[in-house]
This record gives C-alpha cells, structure tokens and sequence, in this order.
C-alpha cells in the first residue's frame, strides 16, 4: 500500500465491487491519525516549545501595568 501525506491515498486491491474494504479505509485513517500525533510529539519535545509558558509570562511581566507610586500626605 502506497502511502503519501497530505494526498489522495492509493489503497492497493478494491473491493469486488471497485470500492475500498472497510479494512483498508480504518488504515488510512489510523496513518493518518499516526502522523499527526508523531507531528505533536516532535513539538512537546522541542526546547522553543517548552520554554513558550515562561517566555510569555515574562512579556507579561515587562509589559503590565505600573504600580503608581505612593503621595506622601501634606
């Protein structure tokens, strides 16, 4: 079984009446379903990713509001 992303799928032997068997289309779609989670593993195992929870409570911090500073009393 020919086996390409993001492109028709070739299912090899049809069934007798020229349509894909309901084997053949369950593992398609798990190849599918496999890419997309090897795809999200490769993201949670890079360090840019990881880092990005930090990264943007940093911006946060730099970038929220100012604490007004305080009037002494006449």
């Amino acid at each position: 079984m020919a086996r390409y992303k993001n492109i028709d799928w070739n299912l090899g032997d049809l069934g007798p009446d020229g349509s894909p068997t309901w084997n053949l289309l369950q593992c398609a779609l798990l190849m599918d379903i496999r890419d997309e989670l090897q795809e999200l593993n490769r993201l949670f195992h890079c360090p840019n990713f990881r880092d990005l929870p930090s990264a943007v409570f940093d911006i946060r911090r730099a970038t929220g509001k100012r604490k007004r500073a305080k009037k002494s009393a006449p």
